[in-house]
């Protein structure tokens, strides 16, 4: 029997950190962050639908997504973002799904879904665990400025254009605390681990 995690946090909480604890420890990951990069490849149906919903302006020299073009457009204005999900959520849903259903087939014991919006698109059906990885907000601040380059007026829109990290740790069924040294990180990764193993004996 395959136990599916659902992994997600605020955005610069440090999920992807965790995420690669958790391929360290040899679970298969499936990132929605990279199928999202991978379905709006250049000339791909999806991008082709961005284009239309969005205009030419979202595109690189290259004709591929200027994720950062895309991002000022979008975040800040609730009405584009759902229109946005509207295109892109379909098909990454399709993705994991079939990604899913594989790794069932071949009796995989732990399979982690990374995903940012894992609650906002409604994941929840889709999986065994919910873990939430949470820091104050603050660190979400200064991680997201100094990784992205945003201004604080930015990165505060960023983090108000998901859902409060606070409902999501209300529903969560294991919460990671992140604000800490790495190795208290890994720690409780390699804890709940051993308790998803000694459930499914």
């Amino acid at each position: 029997m395959t136990t599916v995690i659902g992994l997600t946090g605020g955005i610069a909480s440090g999920k992807s950190t965790v995420s690669k604890m958790f391929a360290d420890a040899g679970v298969p990951i499936i990132d929605a962050d990279k199928i999202a990069r991978e379905v709006v490849a250049p000339h791909s149906r999806v991008l082709k639908r961005i284009i239309a919903a969005f205009g030419k302006q979202i595109l690189t020299v290259d004709e591929r997504l200027d994720r950062r073009r895309l991002g000022q457009l979008v975040f800040g204005d609730p009405k584009k973002l759902a229109q946005l999900n509207d295109i892109i959520q379909p098909v990454i849903r399709q993705v994991i799904g079939a990604r899913i259903v594989a790794l069932r087939a071949h009796d995989t014991p732990i399979v982690v879904l990374d995903a940012p919006l894992l609650l906002e698109q409604h994941y929840e059906a889709d999986v065994d665990l919910i873990v939430v990885v949470t820091v104050p907000r603050e660190v979400q601040l200064s991680r997201l400025m100094a990784r992205d380059g945003l201004s604080l007026a930015a990165a505060n829109e960023r983090i108000n254009s998901q859902m409060p990290l606070s409902k999501k740790v209300a529903v969560a069924d294991v919460v990671v605390d992140n604000s800490q040294r790495l190795e208290e990180t890994r720690l409780q990764v390699v804890n709940l681990l051993d308790k998803v193993r000694q459930n499914a004996d």
